[in-house]
């Protein structure tokens, strides 16, 4: 595994090189804006706080002048859309600046709105991975690592697995079509990893580490 600065020139897009001869892309895919600043960013339920924050400042203004109650309650609107506005632009921009990569020999994450990295992570090193399904077809698919390398929460963030903080997990955030795409990252695990058997199952409690391996529950999402 390793991270790098992205600079201006890419072989491919998602890519700072050319691959090496015997790997070729298998999907690409980057996050839903929309569906990152409801589920990263939390923008659905700060409306609904603000809201309740606006009514409550309402009743308790109820007994003054119109003029008194308009003003201080468009000041408040203006400052919770101000705050709404600004995290949907940064939902806007991460999405945007990310794409997320699947050879047949690694899953490459570019991620950054401000310092943008590149992380490589060979499907060798990857030990397991999980699908959180999110309404409409859209889902999370966090990825377990092996050995002693980790990469810092915050240098993955909105990209990683919630609240692992002390364990963080790559994970690709809010995709279209999540249980193929993660049905197309269990097949090319297998095939870099071929005679080991492999997870169907979804997303785990945080404390527990995803793993390629069978499953008894069919009925779960599988990646």
């Amino acid at each position: 595994m390793n991270a790098q600065h992205e600079h201006e020139f890419e072989a491919a897009p998602g890519l700072p090189e050319s691959l090496p001869a015997g790997e070729f892309i298998l999907w690409q895919g980057r996050p839903d804006w929309r569906v990152l600043a409801v589920q990263a960013l939390h923008v659905r339920k700060l409306a609904f706080y603000f809201a309740a924050m606006l009514g409550l400042q309402a009743l308790y203004l109820l007994s003054e002048p119109g003029a008194a109650l308009l003003r201080p309650l468009l000041t408040s609107l203006g400052m919770a859309l101000l705050a709404l506005g600004l995290l949907s632009a940064t939902a806007w921009f991460a999405a945007s600046s990310a794409l997320y990569t699947l050879t047949n020999k690694r899953v490459v994450m570019r991620v950054g709105i401000v310092l943008t990295l590149t992380f490589n992570l060979p499907l060798r090193q990857i030990a397991g991975a999980a699908l959180r399904p999110q309404a409409g077809g859209f889902g999370d698919i966090a990825l377990a690592l092996k050995g002693p390398d980790r990469i810092a929460w915050l240098n993955l963030w909105p990209h990683a697995r919630p609240w692992a903080l002390k364990n963080p997990q790559p994970s690709l955030r809010c995709l279209p079509h999540a249980a193929a795409v993660g049905e197309q990252i269990q097949s090319a695990w297998q095939a870099a990893n071929p005679g080991l058997p492999v997870t169907i199952g979804a997303l785990a409690p945080v404390a527990d580490t995803p793993r390629f391996q069978p499953d008894n529950h069919p009925h779960t999402a599988t990646v």
